[in-house]
């Protein structure tokens, strides 16, 4: 029997969805992307989903309207596009209705120029780190020209032929730590509004959609009025700055399976490039500190853990 929530009547037993059209499934609401459910995406949801309604109900129980905020973050590419569609499907089954929003509808630029201008710091910043450091000189600079022509300067094999690119790359690093999942990239104050409102009981909100050119911005109105739970897939849904989300779940990866993962969907190309590799490091850092606010913590193999245990792993894999 379908339980909904709210009935606490005895301890919530759960049969996954039988003859799901996963080709089918409704997705987040990111224009264009395009999500592939296998074995493992299935997997964690059905890991998930139980510590989840209890962790809903218990949240619901302090709240008159009954609205409840999750956000599936993690490395890029992990399957939070995949698993936040399951986790909705899974309470859309149950009868609660449940909405699939998308933080990457919220950097302030479109998808190549948020990549464009993290090139750009990267190389301010590395080129002021070597000006302030005292390590620049027009030779110098005339390397750093070509090696940016061909897109190179921020290869870190380049180090082993110009030491002094060491001071680049750190000072790029730096300048990349203080943007990425950051106030300057993306605009929390929207998305916090956009928490607000349907917390607040709004029956409709207008929302932002976000292409991969500059004139694919526009608003859709989304009708909230049977709605109890916002599911928000993304990297940075366990952000400091994004206010309002109830519980946070973290998919762990380690970088390479990052990587791989992007490789595998490879949405803007470019996925195995140094200077990728170098944003999805900081991300993953951004990931680690914000580690002890998740409620679920979820390893690649769907085994749930604890903040302690997860901690414990990445010491293992000197990640942290």
């Amino acid at each position: 029997m379908k339980k909904k929530l709210g009935d606490k009547s005895d301890a919530f037993q759960w049969v996954a969805p039988q003859l799901v059209d996963y080709d089918n499934i409704k997705k987040g609401d990111m224009p264009g992307d395009v999500i592939q459910i296998h074995t493992g995406h299935i997997m964690k949801a059905e890991a998930v989903f139980p510590k989840l309604y209890q962790l809903v109900m218990d949240i619901q129980e302090l709240h008159s309207n009954n609205k409840v905020v999750i956000s599936v973050h993690g490395g890029s590419g992990v399957g939070k596009s995949e698993i936040g569609a399951l986790l909705a499907y899974y309470f859309n089954d149950l009868g609660i209705g449940t909405y699939i929003l998308s933080g990457d509808n919220y950097p302030y630029r479109i998808p190549k120029h948020n990549d464009q201008e993290r090139l750009r710091i990267f190389r301010d910043k590395g080129l002021k780190g070597l000006v302030e450091q005292g390590a620049y000189n027009k030779e110098r600079g005339e390397v750093l020209r070509k090696l940016q022509e061909l897109n190179l300067d921020f290869d870190p094999n380049k180090v082993k032929v110009d030491p002094w690119l060491f001071i680049y790359h750190q000072e790029g690093r730096k300048g990349l730590e203080g943007y990425l999942g950051t106030v300057s990239e993306i605009d929390f104050e929207e998305i916090n509004h956009i928490i607000a409102q349907f917390k607040n009981g709004k029956e409709s909100i207008l929302l932002k959609r976000m292409g991969r050119e500059v004139t694919d911005l526009w608003y859709d109105k989304v009708d909230f009025s049977n709605i109890k739970i916002m599911v928000i897939e993304w990297t940075h849904g366990n952000n400091a700055d994004l206010i309002g989300v109830d519980i946070p779940i973290l998919l762990n990866s380690t970088p390479s399976e990052t990587l791989e993962h992007r490789r595998l969907r490879n949405r803007d190309g470019g996925t195995d490039s140094p200077f990728t590799t170098l944003v999805l490091d900081i991300e993953q850092k951004l990931l680690f500190s914000q580690a002890p606010r998740a409620k679920i913590i979820v390893l690649k193999d769907g085994e749930i853990i604890n903040y302690e245990q997860y901690r414990q792993i990445m010491l293992q894999e000197g990640l942290l």
